[in-house]
């Protein structure tokens, strides 16, 4: 069982431009793989990141869909082990779909048994990175920074609880309200629920 389970914080977003109805919607036609109208869906398992805490520290696993950079879905956990990155996975799955490939780096909670059988069971192909390509690292590298920056070491976190609900919303902003220079400008809820729904880029 994750820390987030224990602690029960929802990570669910509801973007000020799109009703429940409409984001169920999007959710249906992501899942049934027709809103990349060609484009292969490719999740990827960011590398996990040590997050410092008032006493002691949080590894942080994150999924994201690699093409508007939305996070789809993560997990905090004490220890290095495999299962808090495999329910992060099954999260993923269960609200937004599965992709036709998942892209992980070769740490060994995503090449373990556990991790990958979810993948193979869901029919999906499994990609795994050497080094990567530099953008791809840059974009990695920036994000953990800026969450780093911008929230973790500014809180101090005293406990898990407090750790889980403050990331929660950095993530929900970042969804909703950062924009992105590689996205034209638009924030990564824009570019995912646009190819959910091709009436939203018109």
């Amino acid at each position: 069982m994750s820390l987030r389970s224990i602690v029960g914080v929802s990570t669910k977003l509801l973007l000020p431009w799109a009703t429940l109805e409409w984001r169920a919607g999007c959710a249906e036609r992501c899942k049934s793989g027709s809103e990349r109208r060609g484009r292969e869906t490719v999740y990827r398992a960011l590398p996990l990141t040590l997050l410092p805490m008032a006493k002691g520290f949080l590894y942080l696993v994150a999924i994201i869909d690699w093409y508007s950079r939305k996070v789809l879905s993560w997990e905090l956990s004490n220890t290095m082990d495999a299962r808090f990155c495999v329910e992060a996975l099954e999260n993923a799955l269960r609200d937004y779909g599965k992709p036709e490939i998942f892209n992980t780096d070769q740490g060994s909670q995503f090449t373990s048994e556990a991790f990958t059988s979810v993948l193979k069971n869901h029919e999906i192909r499994i990609s795994m990175d050497g080094k990567g390509r530099w953008v791809d690292n840059v974009f990695v590298e920036r994000l953990w920074r800026s969450l780093k920056y911008e929230e973790v070491y500014l809180k101090g976190y005293d406990n898990v609880a407090v750790a889980q609900r403050s990331i929660s919303k950095y993530f929900d902003l970042f969804n909703q309200e950062r924009r992105h220079q590689s996205l034209n400008r638009q924030t990564p809820d824009q570019v995912y629920y646009e190819l959910a729904d091709p009436r939203m880029a018109a």
